[in-house]
């Protein structure tokens, strides 16, 4: 191919430089290479055979000789490569054929992924729910308005569409759509600026026909669409762009006339066309189909065109189960009062703005309002003018007036009724979100409470870990000082070796102490309003009960001017006779009593708290120097200490002897702060160290 290539392409530059042609040029005729020469010089290439002739004859498509042999090499080539080509698809097509039930398959499952897929995305893009399927023969709560058909504020399927496109939905607003030819909005688009206006489309299980009227361009047409795509969609596995949950009945079949059938072809007028449909309906329908006509015994004589309507409509109610007609046959609307399974439905219509809402009114009747709709379009208002004296004439004044006061009244309620429902769901929203919000917090407290349980729990066990520790480092110091000790450090070294160890017994019995004493909070008699109780949650203050045992175990007492709720098992009710112990009360500081006062055995003052505290070793973290510092000083590293010192935790507080006034400062700080349950020398030959219990 390459050498056949170089060949003509110097043949044909040879051409060119002796004015055969305008420009060097190699093509391919009848499937063979050639080159391109004038007719008048084909002379150039003696010997060479002409393939073929431009449209205008002055260009010959020659095949030089020496290309002939290169020619034939090449066509060669190329039949042996399409009969390797056949082999090879003939080989493919026999591996597909044998593989013919698992591609089909996997094509199917393909297809229902894609459809899935798009189902999906649809109900993504028209934020739509799920319907249900409610069964003819379901139970229905008596307690509730049951409906065959129960769809709320449901908007049209192609006007929402529209809608969204002409909106720049985010999902034909990307790269892959704005290449799109084939995308493009319905016949039925909204105009420039329009909103879709969704409906409710209530039916009850009683109801087999639903006579919808209303003005012209009054959307009876849209609604009756917007149940029958409803239903098939539904059917297709497709969500529905209403709100709540929709439900309607599974229609075997949805058989519907809407729009004008005439065909000159065909030979039929509006009404032949129109009752034609409406035999192939009869002759078709099922006890399970939905029917749809629009404009039912429409084009025709009005008294005979309501005769036929009549009749039709008394027949489908009693074989199908469920028919929607529109009409303009203010006749058809007395059928609600002669027979239970029909239900009227009205267009609502603004008689201030003279422009219909698109809203269905259920249970109303509506007029077509021609005349205002004429108006709205342009007609002359002299023909108006003159149309609305002929009205006058055929309707008579009372019941005109009647008719118009009853629509007022009844437009009026359910405006109220409207306003009222607008209220109530947001009401009903609004404390849907709060009991949302208090369950989450309720939640997160039993979280944040356990947690807590879990590290104090850690913590007491990591804290009667390290106290053993010290006290086995204690006890090997104290055997290995004791052999060396003389007399007097002996003493001492026994009086700090017991200290030490009644520190970690009165540890272990604390916490004992307070497991027994929960128990004996939890197994208390139930307590009554003005019962007297230990809150162990104030300190084991004592309280009053002053309101009764709630539902969720919690009772309201009440300590001085402070009332709050607090659980059963936190609070032990004061039986008769019993001493009512003050934790609050503090012993004043004269004399030996002061030192006497102070030191309280720790099993009992922690049996009066209700709490346990770790054991009194102290160490760097524990301690807090003041020796050395003015009165004023010395009370501000106090206070800051006792407020950074962790909840039942022990401060060792070094203030020395001196003349004492740093250590009655320390003391009247301790008796008033709130936070410190008690407190005590450090031990009775050390009057220069206090040790304060903090809550």
């Amino acid at each position: 191919m390459e050498n056949l290539e170089f060949l003509l392409k110097g043949i044909s530059t040879s051409v060119f430089q002796c004015g055969g042609i305008d420009s060097p040029l190699i093509t391919k005729r009848r499937s063979r290479m050639c080159v391109g020469i004038r007719a008048s010089h084909k002379s150039l290439l003696p010997n060479g055979i002409i393939l073929g002739i431009s449209s205008s004859g002055a260009t010959y498509f020659m095949e030089p000789r020496e290309a002939v042999e290169l020619n034939n090499m090449e066509v060669r080539l190329s039949n042996s490569e399409k009969t390797e080509e056949l082999a090879i698809l003939s080989l493919l097509t026999s591996d597909i054929a044998s593989s013919e039930r698992e591609i089909r398959h996997l094509m199917e499952r393909i297809l229902q992924m894609d459809l899935a897929s798009a189902r999906g995305a649809y109900a993504l893009w028209t934020d739509s729910i799920c319907p249900v399927f409610c069964e003819a023969g379901e139970e229905i709560d008596s307690n509730e308005e049951s409906f065959l058909v129960d769809i709320e504020g449901i908007c049209h399927p192609l006007l929402l569409e529209s809608f969204h496109r002409s909106a720049s939905s985010p999902l034909f607003s990307g790269p892959e759509w704005s290449d799109r030819k084939d995308v493009s909005t319905p016949s039925c688009g909204l105009a420039e600026g329009a909103n879709v206006v969704p409906v409710d489309i209530k039916i009850g299980h009683a109801t087999k026909v639903v006579v919808i009227s209303g003005p012209n361009t009054g959307g009876k047409t849209a609604t009756m669409k917007s149940l029958g795509l409803a239903s098939l969609m539904a059917k297709a596995g497709i969500f529905l762009p209403s709100k709540g949950t929709p439900r309607l009945p599974w229609f075997d079949q949805v058989l519907a006339d809407i729009g004008d059938h005439q065909s000159l072809e065909h030979n039929l007028s509006t009404f032949s066309g129109h009752i034609s449909r409406l035999c192939k309906i009869l002759d078709v329908a099922s006890p399970k189909s939905l029917v749809l006509i629009d404009e039912i015994g429409n084009g025709t004589d009005p008294s005979e065109g309501v005769a036929l309507a009549t009749s039709i409509l008394q027949y489908l109610a009693g074989c199908v189960r469920l028919a929607v007609v529109t009409t303009h046959y203010a006749d058809l609307s007395l059928l609600r009062a002669e027979d239970s399974r029909f239900e009227n439905a009205a267009m609502e219509f603004c008689i201030q703005t003279l422009q219909p809402t698109y809203r269905v009114l259920w249970g109303s009747t509506g007029n077509s309002n021609a005349l205002s709709i004429a108006k709205s379009i342009g007609i002359d208002q002299k023909v108006l003018d003159r149309a609305q004296e002929w009205v006058e004439k055929l309707i008579p004044d009372k019941q005109k007036e009647r008719q118009g006061l009853l629509y007022q009244s009844l437009l009026k309620e359910r405006n109220m009724l409207g306003a009222e429902a607008k209220k109530a769901e947001f009401v009903l929203m609004e404390v849907k979100k709060l009991y949302h919000e208090i369950h989450s917090e309720a939640k997160d407290l039993d979280k944040r409470e356990a947690a807590l349980k879990a590290m104090e729990s850690q913590r007491v066990h990591q804290e009667l870990e390290l106290v053993k520790s010290q006290m086995d480092a204690v006890v090997r110091n104290f055997e290995k000082q004791l052999q060396n000790a003389s007399p007097d450090e002996y003493n001492v070294l026994m009086r700090q070796s017991e200290a030490a160890i009644v520190s970690i017994a009165d540890a272990y019995r604390l916490i004992g102490d307070t497991s027994s004493e929960d128990a004996s909070y939890q197994g208390s008699n139930t307590p009554q309003i003005g019962d007297q109780v230990h809150v162990k949650g104030l300190g084991n203050k004592v309280a009053t009960v002053v309101g009764a045992l709630g539902d969720d175990g919690s009772i309201l007492v009440q300590y001085g001017k402070i009332r709050v709720r607090v659980k059963r098992n936190e609070i032990k009710v004061i039986r008769n006779g019993e001493a009512i112990k003050s934790s609050s009360s503090v012993p004043s500081f004269t004399g030996q009593d002061q030192r006497r006062s102070r030191v309280r055995s720790s099993k009992e003052a922690q049996k009066d708290e209700g709490v346990a505290y770790s054991a009194v070793v102290q160490t760097s973290k524990n301690t807090i120097d003041l020796r050395g510092m003015r009165v004023e000083e010395a009370s501000n590293h106090l206070l800051v200490a006792i407020s950074a010192c962790r909840s039942y935790g022990v401060l060792f507080i070094v203030h020395g002897v001196g003349t004492g006034a740093l250590k009655e400062c320390v003391l009247r700080i301790l008796k008033d702060h709130t936070r410190v349950t008690r407190f005590e020398e450090e031990s009775p030959t050390n009057d220069g160290c206090t040790v304060a219990h903090i809550k």
